[in-house]
C-alpha cells in the first residue's frame, strides 16, 4: 500500500522549485504549537530513568524514541532522537499536554531490527506509552511486530518502506518510498535536468530497491531516458567502478542514487576519480553526506535530494528550531530531526484533539491517537500541511534542496 499521491504531483508539477526538508507552523496544529514554543525554555524535564509498568507514573505522559545512535547511520538516529527530546523539552517549557508533562527517554538499535526490539522492549519496561521509532525501515517493521501486540501508537519519522505502516496502530511523518521514487522522477523530468539517466541502488535493501522500482516506472515518458540501472548489496559497496562506468559510457548525464550517504560518499569519490561529473540526485538517505568522516565535502557540490526540510528556509519555525537544535547539540538540523521533531507535535495535538490524560492505558491511548491521526491537520516543519490516511500515510507536499557552498540550500 502507498500513500494517497494526488497532493503530490499537483504540487510537484505546480511548483518551479521545491524547498528543503521539513518545515511549517500554524495555530492549532503541531507545528503551530512548535512554533510558539521555539524560542522557549528549553530546560525542561526529560528522563531516562527506568520504571516498569505500561502506564505512566507520577501523571506524566512517557514517550520513547529508536534509532541508530552509534554506527553508520548515526546521522539519522541521533538527529530523531535529540530532535525528539529538544521538541519534548519544548512542550514541557509551553505547559506540557493537556496540563501534563511529558518524559522522554531514548535507545540505540545500532541499524540492527533485533537490537531495535530489544530497545523497544527496555523502553516498554521503563513504561513507554507512545514510540517515536524506529528511525530506519527495517527496524521500524520489525518493532511494529511488536507494538500491534501491545496496541502501542508507533508513529516513525523516517521509516519510508511500504511495510513500515501495515498495521493500523503505526503511522509515519515521512514519505512512503514509492512516493519517493515517484516524486523524483516527476522532479527530474518537470526541471529539465537530465536527458540520460543512469541509476545506482542497493537491491539488499528495501528502502532503496523500493524507491527504484518506482523511479523506473515512473520514467516511463518522461522527457529523459533511464539509460544504465545497476545494484550492490550490502556485501560488495566499497566499489563503485562497474556501476560508474557503464552510467558514463551509457552518456548519463545524471545519476539518480537511491540510497544512503554513506555509501553515496564512496560514489561521489570514486566518480571523481574517474574523471565523471553527472548530475547526482538522491533522496531523503542522501541526507547526512556533509557528515561523512574523510569525506571531501566539495564533491557534493552540486548534489541535489528531494526532502521536505531545508534548514535555510526563513519562516519563524525554522529559523527558531535550527537555532535551538544548533545551540542544544552543536550542528544544524537535517530533514530526519525536523521528521522526528514534528512527530512529538503531532503526538501533542492529536492527544489534546481527544482529552487524553497519562492515567490511560497504553490501549486506550493508543485508539484515541489512532482516530485523532485521521482528523487532524498539522502544521509543522515538514509540511505546512499534513494530514493522514487510516493506513498511517500523510499527505503533504515534497521539496528539494542542492548542495551549496557545502551547505543545504532550497533548490531554484
Amino acid at each position: 500500500m502507498m500513500k494517497r499521491f494526488k497532493s503530490v504531483v499537483s504540487v510537484m508539477a505546480a511548483s518551479a522549485m521545491l524547498l528543503g526538508t521539513i518545515a511549517g507552523c500554524g495555530g492549532n496544529a503541531a507545528g503551530g504549537n512548535a512554533g510558539g514554543n521555539a524560542g522557549g525554555d528549553a530546560g525542561a524535564e526529560t528522563s531516562t530513568e527506568a520504571q516498569g509498568g505500561s502506564e505512566s507514573a507520577g501523571g506524566v505522559f512517557k514517550i520513547g524514541a529508536i534509532g541508530p545512535l552509534t554506527g553508520g547511520a548515526a546521522a539519522y538516529g541521533n538527529a530523531v532522537c535529540n530532535a525528539a527530546e529538544l521538541a519534548v523539552e519544548e512542550v514541557n517549557a509551553a505547559g506540557g499536554i493537556n496540563g501534563y508533562k511529558v518524559e522522554y527517554s531514548k535507545e540505540d538499535d545500532e541499524l540492527n531490527a533485533e537490537k531495535s526490539v530489544n530497545a523497544y522492549n527496555t523502553l516498554k519496561d521503563w513504561g513507554m506509552q507512545i514510540l517515536v521509532g524506529s528511525t530506519t525501515s527495517a527496524c521500524s517493521i520489525a518493532v511494529s511486530e511488536y507494538t500491534k501486540e501491545d496496541n502501542m501508537f508507533q508513529i516513525t519519522p523516517s521509516g519510508s518502506a511500504e511495510d513500515c505502516v501495515k498495521y493500523d496502530n503505526v503511522f509515519r511523518v515521512c514519505f512512503s518510498d514509492p512516493n519517493q521514487g515517484i516524486a523524483s522522477a516527476q522532479y527530474i523530468n518537470d526541471h529539465n535536468l537530465a536527458t540520460k539517466v543512469g541509476i545506482i541502488y542497493d537491491s539488499s535493501d528495501v528502502y532503496s530497491s523500493g524507491i527504484y522500482q518506482k523511479f523506473v516506472e515512473e520514467s516511463n515518458g518522461k522527457n529523459y531516458e533511464v539509460v544504465s540501472a545497476e545494484a550492490f548489496t550490502a556485501d560488495n559497496n566499497t566499489d563503485f567502478s562497474v556501476q560508474l562506468q557503464k552510467a558514463k559510457d551509457a552518456g548519463a548525464d545524471l545519476v539518480f542514487l537511491p540510497i544512503y550517504y554513506k555509501d553515496a560518499s564512496l560514489i561521489l569519490t570514486q566518480a571523481d576519480t574517474m574523471g565523471y561529473k553527472p548530475v547526482f540526485f538522491g533522496v531523503d538517505g542522501m541526507d547526512g553526506i556533509l557528515t561523512v568522516e574523510n569525506f571531501d565535502t566539495s564533491l557534493a557540490e552540486g548534489l541535489m535530494l528531494l526532502t521536505p526540510f531545508a534548514a535555510d528556509a526563513t519562516d519563524d519555525l525554522t529559523v527558531n528550531f535550527v537555532k535551538n537544535y544548533q545551540e542544544k547539540y552543536g550542528e544544524v538540523p537535517n530533514q530526519f530531526a525536523a521528521d522526528a521533531y514534528d512527530a512529538v507535535f503531532i503526538i501533542k495535538q492529536a492527544l489534546e484533539a481527544k482529552g487524553a490524560t497519562p492515567d490511560m492505558s497504553t490501549s486506550d491511548l493508543c485508539e484515541a491517537l489512532k482516530g485523532a491521526m485521521t482528523e487532524i491537520e498539522a502544521s509543522g516543519l515538514t509540511s505546512a500541511k499534513m494530514t493522514w490516511e487510516a493506513n498511517g500515510e500523510p499527505n503533504k507536499e515534497p521539496k528539494a534542496v542542492v548542495i551549496k557552498d557545502g551547505a543545504y540550500v532550497t533548490a531554484d
